[in-house]
């Protein structure tokens, strides 16, 4: 199975085929980044704007140097200096920057179900560069490619997801689709900071991190994410790290070949220690590296329709 959508939204409504094929096509494109000249004309003449409603590092980043080095015409818009702040709606930005002609909107914004209201209204290609607290699935994405150049599968490992539950959509784009590839996924977190439906989701549910890490195969490490939470959910920052911290001393009772990962920005001291972060087990900066690669075979993918 081949990947023939118009946009990607989310994880959630992908085939294993499909997610096979991006995976696929992100180990092949990921040659390009080791070149002495990292730019092939591939996308030549397609125009990718990226429309980030919220602060981005790697994302952003990463999708830009994703479109450049397959050769294509980028143009980056972000809300504080557009006429987002003069009071024009999200559609009506879309429908003036839809008539110069782009090939594809990357798009990131703090209400869930954004870009799939875009989609809709668009002949454009959507990616999903994460909406609110519901997917950002090229995170996933580049999170299984990891875990496969380290493993050397998904199906069946146990991989544990640990800190701010409620509000990540990394946790759910990554719950359904490691899942769909094989996996077995705990969450961890303290209870007010995990959703009482996510069981639902298929993932079992850990309280006590000192149970779940012995049979992990992967931790997957959330920042808490303070800009989402209307109310005060911990009694400290303190208290939640000497609770969930993943420093050194828990990684005692982890698998000798556990793998640590975190999709950023890292708050240290806090959700991860500093020697775990930069440590042996850590494959942070290989997540960093694969999101170039995954998401060069995003753009590829959606501009061949």
């Amino acid at each position: 199975m081949g990947f023939n959508r118009k946009d990607l939204l989310g994880i959630q409504d992908l085939e294993v085929g499909e997610i096979e094929h991006i995976l696929e096509q992100a180990r092949i494109l990921k040659e390009i980044n080791t070149r002495a000249i990292k730019k092939v004309p591939t996308l030549r003449g397609k125009t990718v704007v990226h429309l980030f409603y919220e602060p981005s590092t790697r994302t952003r980043t990463s999708f830009d140097i994703a479109a450049k080095r397959l050769s294509a015409d980028t143009y980056s818009i972000a809300a504080s200096t557009s006429s987002i702040v003069k009071g024009e709606t999200l559609l009506d930005t879309l429908k003036n920057l839809e008539a110069m002609h782009p090939d594809i909107f990357v798009v990131r914004h703090s209400a869930s179900g954004a870009p799939h209201m875009l989609a809709r209204r668009t002949d454009a290609s959507i990616v999903n560069a994460g909406d609110g607290m519901h997917e950002h699935p090229s995170q996933a994405l580049l999170d299984m490619l990891t875990i496969l150049e380290h493993k050397g599968r998904l199906d069946g490992l146990n991989v544990l997801i640990v800190g701010d539950i409620t509000h990540s959509r990394v946790a759910r784009s990554n719950i359904w689709g490691l899942q769909k590839m094989g996996s077995k996924v705990t969450v961890c977190g303290p209870t007010t900071l995990v959703p009482p439906d996510i069981e639902a989701m298929g993932a079992k549910v850990c309280y006590r991190l000192e149970e779940c890490i012995p049979d992990a195969d992967v931790i997957i490490v959330l920042r808490l994410q303070k800009e989402r939470q209307q109310q005060m959910l911990l009694p400290s920052l303190r208290e939640y790290s000497t609770c969930y911290c993943i420093n050194r001393d828990r990684l005692k009772k982890a698998a000798r070949d556990v793998l640590i990962m975190h999709p950023g920005p890292m708050n240290r001291g806090v959700e991860i220690s500093s020697e775990v972060a930069d440590g042996p087990y850590s494959v942070i900066l290989d997540q960093v590296s694969n999101g170039v690669a995954v998401r060069m075979a995003v753009l590829y993918l959606l501009a061949q329709r």
